[in-house]
C-alpha cells in the first residue's frame, strides 16, 4: 500500500498501526519524516520525499494497490493569506491523483474534511454524509478556500467512473504529533487544540475567537486509525462511499474547550489553574485574517459508518484532551525547543 502524506499527524499513526497489525509493505510518501523516524528502519517501508506536485511521483504511487491520500494544506490562517495555494493542493494535486488510480484500478482511500458541511449554523442538527445541504460564505470570504476545494476533489471523484474511491471526513482528530508550535517547528496559526496547547505551554492566554461560541466535536487518533482499518476489513461496503469520522458524544464549545483544557494542564503540570492566564476574547477577522467566516456548529451523524463497516468511535473527550495535552507539553518541553522559544 501506499500512504502519501504518512509524516504528518495522521499519517504518523497509521503507518505505526500498519506496521504493528499486518505484515503489509508500505510505500510511504512526504516531504518530512520526524514524525515516523523509529518507523524508517523497517524493511517494509520505503520512504520517499516527494508530494503530490511531481507527475512522476503521482504515477509511482498509483502502482500501488491500495493507496491512503492524507495530504493537504490543512492551516487556518493559510486559508485566507495563500487560498490559491490551498487550492491548488487540496484539489489539483488530489484530482491527478484520482486519475492514476483510476486508470491503474488503484483503490483511493482520500481524507476529504468536515468543513465541506460549510457555513452550518448554531442550530444545525447532525450532518449526514448524503443528505446534508452545503452552504459557503461569498468568493469573498477566503475561509472557504479550503472546504471547497476539498469538497470538488469528493465530487471528482466520485464522477470518475472507473475509479474505486472512498472519502473519509474527519470531525477534529486529535492526539499525540498534531500540528506544531509556531515558531518552533512551523508558522502560522495551527488548528484549535494545537493553538490552545501553545498557549497553555508558553504560559500566555488562550485566545477565544469570537467569544468561543462556536461547537466542535474532538475524536481520538486511535479511534481514527480503527476506522480505516474497518475501511480495509470491509472494501465491498467502504467503496463508492463517503463516511463522517467523528465522536458526537464529545461535543463541547470552543470556550468550554479552554476552560477544560486549562484544568487538565494544571493537573498534568501539579499547578495551581489559578496561576494560568484567563483567555482572552478575539476578532475573528482581525485573528486569522480579512476572509475569515466559521461554522457555529458541526455535529456528524455516525450512522452510516456503523451501518456499513462496523465503527464507532468511543474514547471519552477529556481522556482524549489529557492525552493529547500531555504529549504536546512534553514534546515541547525539549532543550531544543525551549531554546527556540527564547530565542
Amino acid at each position: 500500500m501506499a500512504i502519501v502524506g504518512c509524516g504528518g499527524f495522521i499519517g504518523s499513526h497509521l503507518l505505526k498501526a500498519v506496521l504493528q497489525r499486518t505484515c503489509w509493505r508500505v510505500f510511504a510518501v512526504d516531504l518530512e519524516s520526524y514524525r515516523i523516524q523509529q518507523h524508517l528502519a523497517d524493511p517494509r517501508v520505503e520512504f520517499y520525499c516527494g508530494d503530490l506536485a511531481n507527475p512522476s511521483v503521482v504515477q509511482r504511487i498509483a502502482q500501488f494497490p491500495v493507496v491512503v491520500n492524507l495530504a493537504a494544506i490543512c492551516v487556518p490562517s493559510r486559508y485566507m493569506s495563500e487560498a490559491a495555494t490551498v487550492i491548488r493542493s487540496n484539489y489539483d494535486h488530489p484530482a491527478r491523483l484520482a486519475d492514476a488510480c483510476a486508470k491503474s484500478g488503484s483503490w483511493l482511500i482520500h481524507f476529504s474534511t468536515s468543513e465541506i458541511y460549510g457555513k452550518t449554523a448554531a442550530d444545525s442538527g447532525l450532518l449526514e454524509e448524503d443528505s446534508a445541504d452545503l452552504v459557503f460564505g461569498s468568493v469573498a470570504a477566503s475561509r472557504w478556500s479550503y472546504a471547497t476545494a476539498k469538497l470538488l476533489a469528493e465530487r471528482y471523484m466520485a464522477g470518475l467512473t472507473n475509479l474505486q474511491w472512498t472519502v473519509v471526513r474527519p470531525f477534529n482528530f486529535v492526539g499525540p504529533y498534531m500540528d506544531f508550535m509556531p515558531g518552533v517547528d512551523g508558522e502560522g496559526i495551527p488548528r484549535v487544540l494545537a493553538n490552545f496547547s501553545t498557549a497553555l505551554v508558553r504560559g500566555e492566554p488562550i485566545k477565544l475567537v469570537n467569544g468561543g461560541l462556536a461547537r466542535r466535536t474532538f475524536t481520538s487518533v486511535h479511534d481514527a486509525i480503527d476506522f480505516i482499518f474497518c475501511i480495509f476489513e470491509n472494501p465491498a461496503a467502504a467503496k463508492g462511499q463517503a463516511f463522517n469520522v467523528g465522536n458526537p458524544d464529545n461535543e463541547i464549545s470552543i470556550a468550554e474547550l479552554a476552560r477544560i483544557m486549562t484544568e487538565i494542564y494544571a493537573d498534568v503540570k501539579h499547578i495551581p489553574v489559578e496561576e494560568i492566564p484567563g483567555a482572552q476574547i478575539v476578532d475573528g477577522v482581525e485573528y486569522y485574517g480579512v476572509g475569515y467566516e466559521d461554522s457555529l456548529r458541526r455535529m456528524p451523524s455516525v450512522e452510516k459508518a456503523e451501518r456499513l463497516v462496523g465503527f464507532k468511535a468511543s474514547t471519552p473527550l477529556r481522556e482524549v484532551l489529557r492525552e493529547s495535552l500531555t504529549w504536546f507539553a512534553e514534546h515541547y518541553s525539549t532543550s531544543d525547543c525551549l531554546e527556540k522559544l527564547a530565542e
